[in-house]
């Protein structure tokens, strides 16, 4: 909610990885209910909040990124990727599923083949892949540096126009889409003169005098 804040890189301060996923000792003890009620449930709430950020949001994957680092960089309006970085759904090694969007949101970005290829397979996908299908945006030595110069590119244009494209294209691929459909409606009908007369209709206990403007 800072209006100073014009775009978000996400990036990591291990060079080792981008993010080599959930700590497999946090949740193996966990029951069935705590896991699915609680650790997935609360990934999906921080990672849809990521998604939804309504400012532009670039990651930059300097090193693997697996399992919940592969679905967290998904939460990124456009990715940035080292050559020798790669891509994986590690789950089925270890007797789980993907469980923060790996099966939901990376269809959208990656399509079916590819996600069936790392969660089913267990394959890993290079950064030349990921580029041409669509995934990443652009393969850089320097991806942290990328992504800066990519986030200062964007603060250059309309703060207000970036936004609300990106609820319309999130509307459109059905990211939260009720939720970014009613946002540009309100945003239609705050500035309106009903609005201000509904409201000092309601205010003054009297029958709006609605002008349609």
């Amino acid at each position: 909610r800072d209006d100073a804040v014009r775009a978000v890189v996400i990036t990591a301060e291990d060079s080792k990885a981008f993010c080599a996923g959930a700590d497999i000792l946090a949740w193996s003890e966990l029951n069935a209910a705590e896991f699915s009620r609680h650790w997935v449930r609360d990934g999906h709430r921080i990672f849809d909040r990521l998604a939804r950020l309504s400012k532009p949001t670039i990651a930059a994957i300097g090193a693997h990124a697996f399992g919940g680092g592969l679905e967290f960089a998904a939460t990124a309006d456009i990715r940035v990727m080292a050559p020798k970085a790669t891509l994986a759904l590690p789950e089925a090694a270890v007797g789980i599923v993907p469980g923060w969007s790996g099966t939901q949101r990376l269809i959208r970005l990656l399509g079916e083949p590819l996600v069936k290829e790392m969660a089913l397979f267990g394959r890993r996908l290079s950064a030349e892949r990921a580029l041409a299908a669509g995934f990443v945006a652009e393969i850089s030595e320097d991806p942290t540096a990328s992504a800066f110069a990519i986030a200062e590119e964007v603060s250059t244009k309309s703060p207000r126009s970036v936004e609300v494209a990106k609820y319309m294209i999130h509307a459109a691929a059905d990211e939260d889409r009720g939720a970014m459909i009613e946002a540009l409606g309100a945003g239609m009908i705050v500035p309106s003169e009903d609005k201000t007369e509904g409201v000092a209709a309601f205010r003054e206990k009297r029958k709006p005098n609605f002008s349609g403007k």
